[in-house]
């Protein structure tokens, strides 16, 4: 009677596929954990690259406009650019986890030059990261770099800016505003399919129009400029 029994279950194919559903269950959930972990990763790579072009581009437009002078950029009109990336890239927390650096690269004759020099004229940030991997990798200003004509303000003398060979250089008379942005990736499953990755991306854009480049302006009402001393959201 058991015997029978036995020979009768061994011959039932009933269950099998639940049997081997079960099995194979745990290796599907790791592989399609697998695959939205780097679809996430490969979305936030977009999101960030399309944050610097656009913050790029925007501080190349900005500024006062007038028929009859230059265009002068302002302390609030930085302010204004960078308001515009936290609602871009709010799903990224990328002011929490990452460092954005605004940089004015210049090729021009100012009053205190003897001949037109690439300058990093100033430097305006935005992002609680700091430390090495996260302020700008291509050289800083002073906290006052631009806010006068004087000289004490006049900013680093730079060849150019950016990891290619040759490097980002402004046309002479003109500007480039170059960004930087290194943001931490945060991901869905923690570090189960990789370990912490860091997002670098920069970008870069001929200022649009005739711009005053002795310095930024913050008239009355002022503005706190985003100067790269302060970490902030």
């Amino acid at each position: 009677m058991r015997g029978a029994l036995f020979k009768r279950l061994l011959r039932d194919e009933a269950a099998a596929s639940v049997i081997e559903f079960a099995l194979m269950l745990p290796l599907l959930m790791y592989l399609g954990g697998g695959g939205i972990e780097y679809a996430n990763y490969g979305l936030a790579q977009l999101r960030v690259s399309q944050t610097a072009m656009t913050l790029a581009d925007n501080a190349s437009r900005v500024g006062l406009s007038s028929t009859l002078a230059t265009t002068q950029i302002r302390e609030t009109d930085i302010n204004d650019i960078f308001a515009g990336v936290r609602l871009q890239s709010n799903g990224l927390k990328l002011t929490t986890y990452g460092r954005i650096t605004l940089s004015s690269l210049e090729y021009t004759l100012q009053s205190y030059d003897v001949v037109p020099v690439q300058r990093i004229h100033w430097q305006r940030c935005l992002g609680k990261r700091s430390g090495a991997n996260y302020d700008s990798s291509y050289g800083t200003t002073s906290v006052t770099a631009g806010t006068s004509v004087s000289l004490a303000n006049a900013g680093t003398v730079s060849t150019g800016m950016g990891d290619a060979t040759p490097p980002v250089t402004a046309p002479l008379g003109y500007g480039v505003m170059f960004v930087e942005i290194n943001y931490d990736y945060q991901p869905l499953f923690g570090t189960l399919y990789a370990p912490p990755m860091r997002i670098h991306y920069i970008a870069s854009y001929i200022v649009r129009d005739t711009r005053d480049y002795s310095m930024i302006y913050n008239p009355s009402p002022s503005v706190t400029p985003s100067t790269c001393n302060l970490y902030t959201t």
